[in-house]
């Protein structure tokens, strides 16, 4: 008998296998095999267990009965219950934009370290509010055993920004919730993960758990479920179509019933799919692992065949960068792909955004998860080789409702971060008028309105020359720089300091990849050493697996061994003295020396080929108190063509948001 394990040893999604073969003689009824996982006795180092909870992680059990290489499931396989370990990171919840007068809700729960909502301890929670809340307790218990809690029905009377802080009984300060913006507005902010999958398809658990998470634990106010369509069932897509209408519910949670279209590149890559209503039909890009052939003929093979197939459908569609990158120069219907989903737990994929101003594509942004761990709307990398914490997408629009998401993804009025809940609006503001086109001209007929101002996500052509964008940006942490954005070009970068207020801190990141399929992984081993300088303090930077080697190994040197899939990650070091002193970059891609006195506010920039693979360094202040970025900037319009004016933001602790572009074009 011989034992064998390979990381692709099997069927998808089973790729992990431990294969028994039998060769010296013969199995008979009643005779056993025992497998003994993590046994030591022999000088094993053990086995470690996923770091994501599940509630029947399953032992799969197959065997070639015929040594004919066809392995047949044995029923009644071993399953375990993964739980979640102590507390370790409080999460507070608000929605980032209410009307006056409006109950809204606050979310509170306790992670442990690989980002799974725990149960372990009881909590008396002391609440407090810079402004006044009706409803909002001064003191709440936290109960043991469970995973969340929800304080419903507070208000806000009054405009202003309002934030909370949240302490345990011994006074000691757990967490920020992010800000709730409160003006007399026609819109809400609604936050959502549209993108990840269940145990049905190629994950884990259940697609009722992964509702539930998303409403209860994640307190998203919309999602969906996407299978890859090639291993979606008729009976799951059955009952995803159930779950979809009970999970449903006005004013509360929004879902939509949807699926992956997961062709390959060359033929359009990976596409979600979003029904307003239930009771679709599923046109699948292959019927590669569905057994069932019957309705074959449905199938859209390549993404212009499955465009055709929605023209008279009620639905939208994401481009999605996975293991099949979308391809938007192979076909583009601007009547259904609205929008471009440039993060996930894959990485961070700009240029699917930007890819498309030069073909005139006039699509939003989203940001998802695309989890596999049941964990939508609050999805960790865990220790996979996902690199990046899992997207969200905000919608702006009038209520939660099916109706008004599909509206705000039909205008774009939408933005996306890599997973925290900052308020951002942006705005043009036309220095005489503009005509302004609720649907695309270059593909609807449509009369314009005169209008003096649009909101993210508009189109509208104007005599001006220059126009005026207007950004708020309001975030629960600092924020770092906004980058005012026409096309790929940055015309502005507000930041709430000048160089006169930078201070002994040094910020080093690295990020990009190598390409855009699915062996994009970028790993950066590298040490940072000083001379004539001392560190006082370091922080990491999107280091989101802590058994990687990444630490301070003296008062003077750094080291770190980490992943970048178009993400980016790094450190902040305070330092004793920059006077005389030098900083050594080794890394596995570039290297240099530089003083520290000649690093300031501007990026150091070192390229490292591949796509936007680069490292930075740059000076910041010693404590960075901007948490509202509100300010205008005069954009010259380019006079041939859309000008898409965006903005990315980029917080203090690493996070990133951009609002969806505004197309500006000039009169003809």
């Amino acid at each position: 008998m011989t034992l064998t394990y390979n990381r692709s040893g099997h069927m998808r999604p089973r790729d992990r296998a431990l294969t028994v073969f039998i060769a010296d003689g013969f199995l008979s009824e009643g005779d056993t095999i025992t497998v003994v996982f993590g046994d030591t006795s022999a000088g094993s180092p053990g086995m470690q267990l996923q770091t994501f909870c599940e509630s029947a992680f399953e032992f799969k059990v197959l065997v070639d009965i015929y040594a004919t290489g066809h392995f047949v499931p044995l029923p009644d396989t071993p399953t375990i219950r993964i739980i979640p370990g102590p507390p370790a990171h409080w999460r507070a919840i608000l929605p980032t934009l209410r009307r006056t007068g409006e109950v809204f809700s606050l979310g509170l729960r306790a992670d442990d370290d690989w980002g799974n909502p725990s149960c372990n301890e009881t909590e008396t929670l002391r609440i407090e509010s810079n402004l006044p809340i009706e409803n909002l307790p001064d003191q709440i218990s936290f109960p043991i055993g469970q995973r969340s809690l929800r304080i419903d029905n507070i208000v806000a009377q009054n405009e202003g920004i309002y934030r909370i802080r949240v302490y345990n009984d011994q006074n000691e300060h757990l967490v920020d919730a992010n800000p709730i913006v409160v003006q007399n507005d026609s819109l809400n902010a609604y936050w959502g993960d549209l993108h990840g999958q269940t145990g049905e398809t190629a994950a884990v658990d259940t697609a009722e758990e992964y509702f539930t998470f998303a409403r209860d634990l994640a307190f998203l106010d919309v999602t969906s479920h996407q299978g890859n369509d090639f291993q979606i069932k008729n009976n799951f897509w059955a009952q995803l179509n159930q779950l979809t209408a009970e999970f449903d519910q006005k004013n509360r949670f929004v879902t939509f019933p949807g699926y992956e279209w997961s062709g390959n590149t060359c033929i359009g890559g990976d596409h979600n799919v979003f029904f307003r209503h239930e009771g679709r039909s599923i046109r699948r890009s292959s019927h590669a692992l569905v057994e069932d052939q019957s309705d074959i003929d449905s199938d859209a093979p390549t993404l212009r065949e499955l465009f055709t197939a929605l023209a008279d459908e009620d639905c939208v569609v994401y481009a999605h960068v996975g293991g099949r990158y979308a391809n938007t120069a192979y076909a583009h219907d601007p009547r259904i792909e609205t929008a471009m989903e440039i993060h996930s737990a894959w990485g961070t994929f700009e240029w699917l955004l930007t890819d498309g101003f030069s073909l005139g594509h006039r699509c939003g942004v989203v940001c998802n998860s695309d989890d596999h761990k049941c964990r939508p709307g609050a999805s960790h990398p865990g220790a996979a080789d996902f690199g990046t914490y899992g997207g969200l997408t905000c919608f702006l629009t009038s209520d939660l409702s099916r109706d008004s998401i599909f509206d705000c993804l039909r205008k774009r009025h939408h933005y996306g971060t890599t997973g925290n809940r900052l308020h951002l609006d942006t705005r043009v503001r036309f220095k005489t008028s503009a005509n302004f086109y609720e649907l695309d001209p270059n593909v609807y007929e449509s009369s314009p309105k005169v209008v003096s101002e649009i909101m993210m996500g508009d189109i509208a052509q104007t005599n001006d020359g220059v126009v005026d964008l207007f950004v708020d940006a309001v975030a629960h942490t600092p924020i770092e720089r906004v980058e005012v954005l026409n096309g790929k070009e940055v015309v502005e970068t507000l930041r709430g300091y000048d160089s006169s207020e930078l201070g002994n801190r040094f910020r080093i990141v690295w990020g990009g990849a190598k390409y855009r399929g699915r062996g994009r992984k970028v790993r950066w081993t590298g040490k940072m050493r000083l001379k004539n300088a001392r560190i006082i303090r370091f922080e990491r930077i999107n280091a989101w697996n802590p058994e990687k080697l990444f630490e301070q190994r003296s008062d003077k040197e750094v080291v770190w061994d980490s992943i970048t899939t178009g993400n980016f990650v790094g450190f902040d070091i305070w330092l004793d003295n920059v006077s005389n002193g030098q900083m050594v970059l080794e890394t596995n891609y570039v290297g240099t020396t530089l003083s520290l006195d000649e690093i300031g506010l501007k990026d150091t920039i070192f390229e490292a080929d591949g796509l936007e693979r680069r490292l930075r360094v740059y000076r910041m202040p010693q404590i960075n108190n901007v948490f509202e970025i509100r300010d205008t900037v005069p954009v010259v319009l380019k006079p041939k063509g859309d000008n898409p004016l965006w903005v990315r933001v980029t917080t203090d602790d690493g996070y990133n948001a951009w609002s969806s572009p505004i197309f500006v074009y000039k009169e003809k």
